[in-house]
């Protein structure tokens, strides 16, 4: 199995990937591991990946361009493309049972106030480790990384995992920045309409959507 972790700071993963089983499935043969740098795809000088978000807000958000170029650096007919993404389907054991059958997987890793909305066309997969927020989705990654690795036939034996056990309010809203069109996909036009009103309303509806669509259980 090849698994490509697309991040901003690929110096975090080397201690993980060089210790314990992780590290034994790479020695073996059954695991390799790439590790993307996504600034290496920005078009700036400076290597910038994140700009101010459309329709104002706090933060900075990732632009989907060089997120993109990096998923195609790695890209295969057999890739699974994964974003770890507080919105995400709640991770579970089932779901590394499937991902460990995978001959390729590639985990994006976010930062800042998360990846510009349109990043979604590219991504098979969309993964939460849990209804909390972290600085970036490399502890995520890991956890992904961790749970499969051992699931891999070959890497431990299967009496070591068969009988294993295994804030209030909805989502946040669609985030999107720099540019307006990628791809022929558009940012809303109201989120550049100046008119703070229906942003503010467009907003709360569009979070409305996202839980019932990803986290129908969160309104209940």
């Amino acid at each position: 199995m090849r698994i490509s972790i697309l991040t901003l700071f690929p110096d975090m993963f080397n201690g993980f990937i060089n210790d314990s089983i992780i590290k034994r499935a790479q020695d073996k043969g059954l695991l390799e591991i790439n590790l993307v740098n996504i600034r290496d795809f920005s078009k700036l000088n400076n290597k910038q990946v994140d700009d101010t978000p459309y329709g104002g807000g706090a933060g900075m958000v990732m632009m989907v361009e060089p997120v993109v170029d990096a998923i195609r650096s790695v890209k295969t007919d057999k890739s699974k493309v994964i974003l770890m993404t507080p919105s995400g389907e709640v991770y579970k054991q089932n779901i590394a049972f499937k991902l460990a059958k995978c001959e390729d997987l590639i985990i994006i890793c976010g930062h800042y106030e998360g990846i510009d909305e349109r990043i979604l066309n590219y991504v098979d997969m969309e993964i939460s480790i849990g209804d909390y927020v972290l600085t970036g989705g490399e502890i995520p990654a890991c956890v992904l990384l961790d749970s499969i690795t051992r699931l891999i036939p070959g890497v431990i034996t299967e009496e070591s995992f068969i009988n294993e056990s295994h804030t209030n309010g909805i989502l946040d809203y669609p985030t999107y920045t720099k540019p307006r069109e990628f791809e022929g996909h558009e940012v809303p036009e109201v989120l550049y309409s100046g008119d703070h009103k229906k942003i503010a309303e467009y907003r709360k509806q569009a979070a409305i959507e996202k839980t019932k669509k990803n986290r129908p259980d969160l309104l209940d």
